[in-house]
């Protein structure tokens, strides 16, 4: 029996998969701490709750779970950033806070590159086990994105790019 024909969790991770799984975990804290840093600026109740609920129910459980496997296979874990103070929004100068607006279109933005970066590794994936976990934060990711989706539409805050509108003048 080959090195690659048994139980998934024993077979060794090769470097594409260290690399994208290891680098996935360091942008994923990085977002922790960028997005309490945002929650600082957010004024809207929604919003605030979406990043509220993000941190904790997206980023921080793929960080466990990512951790997790690369402790498993003796991989070294990149730094984690300390967690970012709570301010009163009304302390942060106008000029120098984030409008919500903002906010929302960095989270899109965000959400969008996670769906790229889980697509990857999936595509570059040999164990099935890892394939399957980037599976999994795909269809969140994909979920999020269209909670946040129906946000700036509700909000008024998503810009379209030019619309195609057909006309029925014939």
């Amino acid at each position: 029996m080959g090195i690659l024909s048994g139980n998934p969790k024993e077979e060794p991770m090769h470097y594409g998969e260290i690399f994208g799984v290891w680098s996935y975990l360091q942008t994923a804290k990085g977002f922790v701490a960028g997005y309490q840093t945002l929650l600082n600026h957010t004024g809207d109740k929604d919003l605030k709750r979406f990043i509220e609920d993000s941190i904790e129910n997206v980023l921080k459980p793929e960080i466990q779970e990512i951790e997790n496997l690369l402790k498993e296979n003796g991989i070294a874990l990149p730094p984690s950033p300390p967690e970012r103070p709570k301010a009163c929004l009304e302390d942060i100068p106008v000029g120098a806070r984030f409008a919500d607006p903002e906010i929302a279109a960095m989270l899109s933005k965000d959400i969008s590159a996670g769906l790229v970066a889980c697509s990857t590794i999936i595509g570059e994936c040999i164990r099935e086990d890892i394939a399957l976990m980037f599976g999994q934060f795909h269809v969140k990711k994909a979920q999020y994105g269209a909670k946040l989706l129906r946000i700036n539409k509700e909000k008024g805050w998503l810009v379209p790019p030019p619309l195609n509108v057909k006309s029925s003048d014939c």
